[in-house]
């Protein structure tokens, strides 16, 4: 969001920006106004506590009973995220002179992320045309909300790819019963209630999400399976990719330093500061038996295995040194950004997913030959070090990734370009409803034309019926005939 607000700032747009109080990643900034919102909280120490709790539950052996446990911790907190949200947007909704502000200001779109409903509610509220910035929705993957998504080649969020078996395709449904079964738990009860309190009563919160007029689209078809789409969605990936600026000097010397052996980097983004010191020591321990150089983004202890060859940094410049020329290899954790800068640079992975979306994401590069992944719960030295020379010695995962990196590249706009044009082209025309599908009004049954196949299957079974019983009459009539010719 961050970077499509700081690129429609420097097209001359005024933005006005409502943000939580301590929001993690958008400041206040003289290229836009900043509206704070007191009840509302990026809650960044939960964030982190959430993400080391669950990259600890990955680490761990459990039982059935546990592994309910865990599903039943994480939705609650899911649901109470959410249950906070509501709580902001209703503070926002009854603050009156705020709303009036809103409305007064005159704006063109809310531009917003449907993670969370915020946005999407307050769009509607004003009346507005809206823009979604997006990968994931609350309730999963967007495509899913608005596009056809047949279960027997699309995915529910997995290991899984477009070409199941059988048995993937059973597990791949009754993933999408159970993932409905939490939207049913954790969103339905939340949403429903203020949507129609305040848009009407027969109107649900996901026919507000679909009803966005542009779905500006974090992917591409480099990293997504191809799959049915629609004309309102926009590919953006790797918007915010750019080419690698300098180093700063000491890593540049750092990188230098390896000569043809060049250099591995390993980042497990910003929620996941540092992992376990057993897993710590495992993973220092495998880089220092590398020739190359490594550079590591690590808080935390210092690991007592580590080699003279690696170097630790609390902060790395991540695009920039993916993006030099002697960066082999990324060790990441899965993050739909850091995959597509991989991509973009053309460096091959080594997977280490811990929560969300990650091992889904992996799992989209491992079957295209650009990765290799581990499970962190069995990650030990040995498979980790081998893991990483694979990488590194078989050519084959720098030369796909090298071809998957041109395909991303070769669009007619570049991508963040593309997002700003169809910003543009929603204020202009104040929507873009020509684009938008209304299959989202439709109910269930009339969107897989049940009620269609119902009434033509009794319409058929009262045709034949009238056929068998004018047939009957027929063959009465001609037996009785025959009965009075004898008599």
């Amino acid at each position: 969001m961050k970077v499509l607000v700081e690129a429609l700032s420097s097209k001359g747009h005024n933005i006005t920006v409502l943000r939580p109080v301590d929001s993690w990643f958008i400041k206040e900034s003289p290229n836009y106004t900043t509206i704070n919102i007191p009840a509302m909280s990026s809650n960044e120490k939960i964030m982190t506590d959430f993400a080391a709790k669950m990259t600890k539950m990955s680490l761990e052996p459990f039982s059935v009973w546990e592994y309910i446990n865990r599903v039943s911790e994480v939705l609650n907190y899911f649901y109470q995220k959410h249950q906070s949200v509501v709580n902001v947007v209703r503070e926002m909704f009854e603050n009156n002179t705020f709303m009036q502000e809103l409305r007064e200001a005159k704006f063109d779109l809310v531009l917003t992320d449907p993670a969370v409903l915020s946005g999407v509610l307050m769009a509607h509220r004003l009346e507005l045309p809206l823009v979604l910035v997006a990968r994931w929705t609350m309730a999963g993957d967007g495509h899913s909300l608005i596009a056809p998504s047949l279960l027997s080649y699309i995915p529910m969020p997995s290991i899984f790819t477009d070409k199941m078996t059988f048995s993937e395709r059973v597990k791949n449904m009754l993933q999408y019963f159970l993932i409905n079964l939490q939207i049913l738990n954790v969103l339905d009860s939340n949403y429903n209630p203020i949507v129609q309190h305040y848009f009407g009563s027969d109107i649900q919160y996901s026919e507000l999400v679909q009803a966005a007029d542009i779905w500006l689209m974090r992917i591409d078809f480099t990293f997504e399976f191809p799959r049915p789409t629609m004309p309102n969605i926009v590919y953006i990936a790797g918007y915010p990719c750019k080419p690698p600026k300098p180093l700063p000097h000491n890593l540049e010397d750092f990188v230098q330093s390896s000569g043809e052996h060049g250099v591995v980097i390993m980042s497990l983004g910003t929620l996941v500061a540092q992992l376990p010191d057993h897993v710590v020591e495992e993973i220092a321990a495998a880089f220092s038996k590398l020739p190359q150089k490594v550079i590591w983004r690590h808080k935390g202890k210092r690991p007592v295995n580590l080699g003279n060859n690696t170097l630790l940094s609390d902060w790395l410049p991540q695009s920039d040194l993916l993006g030099h020329p002697k960066t082999k290899v990324f060790v990441g954790h899965g993050g739909t950004n850091g995959i597509q800068e991989a991509i973009y640079h053309g460096v091959p992975l080594v997977g280490l997913p811990l929560m969300h979306d990650q091992r889904d994401n992996f799992g989209r590069m491992e079957v295209r030959g650009v990765a290799k992944v581990l499970d962190i719960a069995t990650l030990n030295r040995d498979n980790f070090l081998q893991a990483l020379q694979e990488v590194l010695y078989n050519p084959s995962y720098r030369e796909k990734m090298k071809i998957l990196s041109k395909i991303h590249r070769d669009t007619p706009l570049n991508p963040l370009d593309t997002a700003v044009f169809w910003v543009e082209f929603v204020m202009k025309h104040k929507g873009a409803k020509h684009l938008r599908s209304e299959s989202y009004k439709l109910s269930f049954l009339q969107y897989h034309c049940i009620d269609v196949i119902v009434f033509l299957i009794v319409v058929t079974l009262l045709c034949v019926a009238v056929v068998v019983a004018v047939l009957n009459c027929l063959w009465r009539l001609i037996c009785n005939k025959g009965k009075l010719k004898k008599q």
